[in-house]
Formats: structure tokens, sequence, C-alpha cells
């Protein structure tokens, strides 16, 4: 084992005053070199979207003291800012998570040793709302304390900026330079609670924030009279996946007017353990088997699943045959956003200058439904961040109107009074445009098939390679350098007609001619072959994974997803190759 490595370890062994779980933790390691090297080996990285990590001791781990630094960190930078702007503080929430509530409470204790403010809300509460949270209370920046959609041995912090997106890069990196000075981790103080409290330096928020997002919330649906003649009366079901959306979920739609929903009993609890779903990710269809047995014996049209943080969501339809059809993010996307464009048309209420913002991993239907409304397209790196970047821009230079965000991975963004994943906003346009097929007797599916019929038959699908241990990142960066030393001319027997690195923001064609992409830079490659199919590749922000993305277009279902299984394999093996080589 690395001297370091011990070292670190005993030097966390020596400290008093341990918590329980992190002695408990130290104990079972104590005979595990390998525990031990990957607990302390290296630190947990802090990117643009934060930090995420496993809970337990260590300097790569989600602990009370690695939080700290976290929360030492943003102190630290807003310590650089002016007095009036420091004052603003920091709106911080959490997720049902083991330790979330006190990882929230420990960053508002190290702020409040700077005497920054802090509005901490009293109980779990959505992504989205903290991110609606700082931007209604004008606070500088913002805490989320959560791992999404991971299993639940995961946590994370992410800190968000005044606009209520994620901190942008340039403040991200400062950010992350003051966490590295502070490599003490036992040495970060904090202010206990009641001091602050009473001091009024620690405030705490709820109910008065939720009341104001809800009423922002409101404003999503639409057309108001299907809701009272349709939504009322039609039943779905819609569970949280054991997270926050059991706040505010339930209130938004019967606010709204859906009235005839029934909840997934178990999944309504906010339980820690994910006990009915070990990954509780709207993206696969084991967070549905509940769902569907629930929507069986209710005779319920569609399935609609938010994951913990309720910033992403993913739904299911009810076939002919009673059985329940998953729809891809890809698919829930182009059949929220057609609903919209074609509801804002027949009102006469389509800006001339609309667009919408999407990742350039995600779907190229949504391009061809927006073109079709004369509405423009926006391309953006991966991360909603980015998506955010853009609605500030489009509201300060005032040449484009915001009117649909999304990521292929289960999250949109239907009005910008919030600025990451809003999957309470979309739970309610999601019902409507279930309401409106179901006033014509049809289903979700139908209208994404007439879409299909109209656009072309798209199918993707997303591989990812998981690598982890200290070298998983080595392997992930082995990976990307082989493809780039060696470009790919042809996948699957195509053609590849062009393709871009967005680390050095070159576009190259066939015939080798460049040109510039206008991105940031980014650790993503793309290509796009003769037969109108698209392949990305790009390591994850948040896991030890290389994702795979393929998206194929056909002229009938049966071609699609002939022509999918046919990249896919022919990706598998060149993965294998690139593994191995």
């Amino acid at each position: 084992m690395n001297d370091n490595t011990e070292s670190a370890y005993q030097e966390w062994v020596k400290q008093p005053n341990l918590p329980a779980n992190i002695l408990l933790n130290l104990n079972n390691m104590k005979n595990d070199p390998d525990q031990k090297k990957d607990a302390f080996g290296t630190v947990l990285s802090f990117g643009t979207a934060g930090m995420r990590g496993v809970m337990g001791a260590g300097t790569n781990r989600m602990n009370i003291y690695t939080v700290r630094q976290a929360a030492e960190g943003l102190a630290s930078f807003m310590d650089t800012l002016d007095d009036a702007t420091r004052k603003r503080g920091v709106a911080i929430s959490f997720d049902s998570r083991y330790h979330s509530k006190e990882f929230a409470h420990e960053s508002a204790k190290v702020l409040g040793f700077h005497n920054i403010p802090t509005f901490v809300f009293d109980d779990i509460r959505p992504t989205p709302e903290l991110s609606f949270a700082v931007r209604h209370l004008h606070t500088y920046a913002g805490i989320m304390i959560t791992a999404s959609h991971n299993p639940k041995q995961y946590n994370g912090f992410k800190i968000y900026g005044q606009d209520g997106g994620q901190m942008p890069p340039k403040e991200s990196d400062l950010i992350t330079s003051y966490i590295r000075k502070n490599s003490d981790l036992f040495a970060i103080q904090v202010t206990p609670e009641q001091t602050l409290r009473e001091s009024g330096v620690m405030n705490l928020i709820g109910e008065n924030v939720d009341i104001d997002y809800l009423a922002k919330v409101k404003t999503v649906n639409i057309d108001l009279d299907l809701i009272k003649n349709v939504g009322a009366n039609m039943k779905f079901v819609y569970s949280p996946l054991h997270g926050t959306g059991k706040v505010i979920a339930r209130r938004a739609l019967e606010e709204a007017g859906f009235k005839n929903y029934v909840v997934v009993p178990e999944q309504t609890i906010a339980d820690p353990e994910f006990p009915t779903t070990p990954f509780p990710n709207p993206e696969f269809p084991q967070a549905f088997d509940l769902a569907k047995k629930l929507g069986k014996k209710v005779s319920a049209d569609v399935l609609i699943a938010s994951d913990p943080d309720a910033d992403r969501l993913g739904c299911a339809v009810r076939q002919p045959d009673g059985n329940y059809q998953l729809l891809s993010g890809n698919q829930i996307a182009s059949v929220l956003l057609n609903y919209i464009l074609s509801a804002k048309k027949k009102s006469g209420t389509l800006p001339e200058n609309g667009t919408i913002v999407k990742s350039i991993v995600s779907t190229d239907l949504a391009v061809k439904i927006a073109a079709s409304y004369g509405v423009a397209t926006n391309n953006v790196l991966t991360g909603f961040k980015f998506i955010a970047e853009a609605i500030h821009h489009y509201e300060t230079a005032h040449d484009h109107t915001f009117l649909f965000g999304f990521e292929e991975s289960f999250g949109y963004l239907i009005k910008p009074f919030v600025r990451d994943k809003d999957a309470i906003q979309t739970v309610l346009l999601l019902a409507e445009v279930a309401a409106y097929y179901k006033s014509q007797g049809k289903t979700l599916y139908d209208g994404v098939d007439e879409m299909f019929k109209k656009y072309g038959y798209f199918a993707e699908k997303t591989i990812a390679k998981e690598f982890d241990g200290l070298d998983g990142k080595d392997k992930m960066a082995h990976i990307l350098s082989e493809l780039r030393d060696k470009p790919l001319s042809e996948i699957n027997g195509h053609q590849v007609t062009s393709h871009a690195d967005y680390s050095t923001s070159i576009l190259t064609d066939k015939d080798g001619k460049t040109s510039t992409i206008s991105l940031p830079k980014s650790n993503v490659l793309k290509y796009w072959l003769d037969d109108e199919t698209w392949v990305a590749v790009r390591p994850s922000g948040t896991e030890p994974k290389v994702k795979f993305y393929i998206e194929v277009v056909d002229k009938s279902q049966a071609a699609v997803n002939a022509k999918l299984k046919s990249y896919v394999d022919s990706l598998d093996k060149l993965i294998d190759q690139l593994i191995n080589n």
C-alpha cells in the first residue's frame, strides 16, 4: 500500500470526536488495503457539476469533512466579493438520502463562520425548487445536497450561481482552487447552529417559497379547459421514487386540476434505502415495476416517475394489450415539444424568434419538429448549466425567445423561472399532453408514432461502460486518447462524413477540411455518418463511466430497430477493442 494512503488513514483514525458512522467505516477497512486505497488514495473531484461520491470515511468519500471543505471553498471565494454581494447569502436544500440534512446544515455552519447568511429549507425539497429559491430570494449562490438518481450509497454537493443555474465554469474553477487550498479537512471551522439561528445568519425557509414556486409552476399548463374536461378524470399513476417529489409534485397536480391520479404508496415514503428499487432512476425499467402493478390494478393510462431530487422524469404508456411501454427521454421531450409548439401556433402566441435548446447528444427529431414550426434549435454541451447560460443570453440580448430545453437523460425545462431540469413542471405538462391525446381517443405513444410517421422513425441507445477504482480515470482517458489518435473513418460499414472534437473545437469533414465549433471546449467526440446516424462519446461528469450515444433514423419501426441493433453490435466490438488496446 502507498505510504501516503496509510498515513492519511492514520491521520483520520487519531482524530477526536469522529462521528460514529465514520469510526465504524474506518474500523471496517482497518485490514483491507484496497478499501483504504480507494477511500484515501485520492480526493473527490470537484467540477462544474460539484462533487458526488460514495458516503464514508476518507478524502475520496462524501462525509461532513469533505462537505465542509467544499463549503469552505465557496465561502473563501465569496469573501473576495464586495460586502453587499456576500450578504445576499446562499440558499441550501437537500434530498432524502442518508446524511443529506446533516451535510446541508454543516454547509450552513461553515458559511456562517464567515458571516455569510444562509437560507436553509426546513425539510427535503427538489433540486428545481432550490434553483427557483436562488432566483426568488436573490441569493448569490445555492447548494443542493443530492446524488440525484445514483444508488443509495452515494451523495453529492452541487453549487448554483446567482441566475439559478449551476455555477459557471469561471467561478467554479475559482471555488475549486479555494477548496484545494483548504487541504486540512479537520481545521475547517464552523459556528454552532443555535448561535447562527439566534443571530439571524442562518434562516429556515419552507412554505413561503413553496407557495411562490407552485404559483409559477401553475403557469406551465396551456389548455386549462382541456384539464378541466379531460385531465381531471384521467387516471394516471405518479411515483416520487422515495424522494423529494412527494413534497411538491402532488400539490402541483392537485392545484392544476388533476384529481384522479394515484401515487405508488411504497415509493411515496422518503426512504434513503430506496428499498423498492436499487436504482432510483426513471431511465431504468425496474423503477416502474410497482407503478406497473398499480397501473394495471386501477387501469391507469400513464405512469409517471421522478427521481429522488425531482429533476428527472420518466413515463410509461398503457398499450392495447394492457402492458406499459416506457418512453425514452428523447421521445418524452419530442412529444412535449410538439404539443407546446402546436398549442402556441393554434393560439397565435408562437414568437417569430422562438428557439429550443438541447444538448449535442439529444435527438435530432426535436430539430425537425422545431424547424417545421419555424423555430430555431441551439445545440449546447451536455450539462443543464449550458441550457441555463443560453436562457440568460436570450434574456439579456433579447435576440431569441426560449420555448423549451431538454437533455436525452430525462431532463426537461418548460418555463425558465427555474434554471435546471424540472420534473415538477414536466409532470404537469406531460399530464396535460396525455389528456390531449386521450381527448382524441389516443395515447401518448400514439402521439410519438404520429411524429415518427411525419418526420422519420428515430431510435437511440446509450452504452455506458463503467471504470471503477483508482485506475478508472486512466482507462477512460485511454479510450478518448485512442479515438483522437486514430480517428474513425467508418462505423458499422458506413462512412463518417464529419466528426467533431469538442476538446479542440474543431469540426473535420470527410475531405479533411476543418472549421471551428463555437462552443466551450469539452472532452467529447461526435461522428456523423452517411445514413443520418450519429455517434457521440463522452466521459460522464459525475460517474466513472464513458458513454457512447447512438441515434439512427429509418422509414419504419422495424427498420429502425434492426438498424439500431446493428450499430450497437458494431460499437460493442469497437469498445472492446479500445478497452483492450
